[in-house]
């Protein structure tokens, strides 16, 4: 298993909300970027027919390296199953593109080999793109940290809830999803980058959706998935630490810096060193959202 690594604030950037569109729909992803979304994945795999994937596949890796938009928004193709006939097809669009993919999401990985065979590939061909995985099987659960450490392309882990539900034979509700949620979150801490929680899936129960993203934060999520465009600023809302919070952490901040001890005294509450990483995280994200 490769060293975890400490997300530094140079790799911090704002992963609050991402939006899925089809890649059979090339003329939606101007739209997408333009949504306020923070990442933008064009689907090759759930959003499209088995016979519609090859239209899909070849549109998809033209169009979004080089489509116009906003160069904040992270862009994202997400390819089929690696251990599909479909997948191996979009790897093999991947490395012969004739503008590298920024980035792609892995759907349904079991295990940390297929993630290192991806990126010793991609180091082969040299191909810059970015890795992205989701966690949404029994078996990845299981391999979790593994997966999560083992390249340095990966950006973020994803939690898939539905899928992760039917392997588990659970129902698709907070509680019952609370262990694997967590274990997700662990792994991504581990790794030191980004974990983004499942989209909300009920359009009509906006404050559903508010209440499992406020969850999700508080769980260690650094953002939530969405359906639609009207989720998007609510889901950036609960993500961007609020103002009271951040200047608390930085007077937290520089209440250390000025005293030359583990333990201090702010506002009346005692506070220990290694809250120091807390703090620090919360003001890095809140700028990453700023500039973002």
């Amino acid at each position: 298993m490769s060293p975890a690594r400490i997300q530094s604030p140079a790799r911090i950037q704002s992963r609050r909300s991402f939006i899925f569109t089809p890649g059979t729909r090339p003329d939606m992803f101007p739209k997408a970027l333009a949504s306020g979304t923070d990442i933008v994945c064009v689907d090759l795999e759930d959003a499209v027919a088995p016979k519609d994937k090859p239209e899909a596949r070849d549109r998809a890796f033209a169009y979004v390296p080089v489509t116009e938009g906003d160069p904040r928004v992270e862009r994202i193709i997400r390819i089929n199953c690696l251990r599909t006939p479909e997948g191996m097809a979009d790897v093999r669009a991947l490395i012969e593109a004739e503008h590298p993919a920024p980035a792609v999401m892995l759907p349904k990985v079991k295990g940390p080999e297929e993630v290192r065979n991806l990126a010793d590939l991609l180091d082969e061909y040299q191909r810059p793109t970015r890795l992205h995985v989701i966690i949404e099987t029994n078996e990845g659960l299981e391999a979790a940290v593994e997966i999560a450490t083992s390249s340095e392309r990966i950006e973020a882990l994803f939690f898939g809830g539905v899928d992760m539900a039917a392997d588990l034979r659970c129902r698709n509700v907070w509680n019952a999803l609370l262990y694997a949620r967590s274990r997700v979150v662990h792994a991504a801490a581990t790794a030191g980058v980004d974990v983004i929680d499942v989209p909300w899936l009920d359009l009509e129960d906006e404050a559903g959706m508010i209440r499992e993203a406020e969850a999700a934060a508080d769980l260690g999520f650094s953002g939530k998935g969405t359906i639609h465009p009207k989720q998007i600023p609510h889901i950036n809302r609960v993500f961007t630490p609020d103002d009271a919070t951040v200047a608390h952490a930085r007077k937290v901040l520089d209440a250390f810096a000025a005293a030359d001890s583990g333990l201090l005294v702010v506002d009346g509450k005692l506070i220990e060193k290694p809250v120091l990483r807390s703090m620090t995280r919360i003001v890095n994200t809140w700028e990453a959202a700023q500039r973002g």
